[in-house]
């Protein structure tokens, strides 16, 4: 299932990791996490397992929960979340992105092989929260009752079709 969150009063600001994560508690030890076109505002950067010189990092359990426990606002970014039991395969040429990607609007796209959990960070105004595990979708979906069911627009859908069959040619 798929989410979008757009107005909320459960988030101090959008993509406050802190809050947005709190449904999902009990399942965030069992995964690695692979950040990639992030762009963010903090004031705690030093103190933060990123290095924002890289165009993506893996972070552990315990280094995701670090970021979540400081104040930091994604503005962008994409963020995934692997079970450990799998190794994060990235292909450098090919980093998952939002910013200009119309792929994180169709339903059930989660741009990493392996990963449970996408959350796509869109310029501070939208977060998209995409899961492959329905207990998942719906113990986030309980907790943010006023997540709207992400559906892929007609418009979209169509231009997807249209790009794909001039990619064909």
């Amino acid at each position: 299932m798929n989410w979008i969150i757009r107005k909320t009063n459960k988030l101090k600001y959008h993509t406050n990791l802190f809050e947005l994560t709190k449904p999902l508690q009990q399942y965030i030890d069992n995964y690695n996490w692979l950040f990639s076109d992030l762009d963010f505002i903090t004031d705690n950067l030093p103190d933060l397992p990123i290095n924002y010189d890289n165009d993506y990092f893996i972070l552990s359990s315990d280094n995701f929960k670090e970021i979540i426990n400081k104040d930091v606002q994604i503005v962008w970014g994409a963020l995934l979340a692997v079970p450990k039991h799998y190794e994060i395969e990235v292909d450098e040429l090919h980093l998952p992105f939002v910013e200009g990607n119309d792929a994180i609007w169709k339903n059930g796209n989660i741009q990493l092989k392996n990963a449970d959990i996408e959350i796509d960070c869109f310029d501070s105004s939208y977060t998209i929260i995409k899961f492959r595990n329905e207990d998942m979708s719906n113990v986030f979906k309980s907790y943010f009752d006023e997540a709207i069911k992400f559906r892929t627009p007609v418009l979209v859908t169509i231009i997807l079709c249209i790009l794909s069959l001039v990619v064909e040619k």
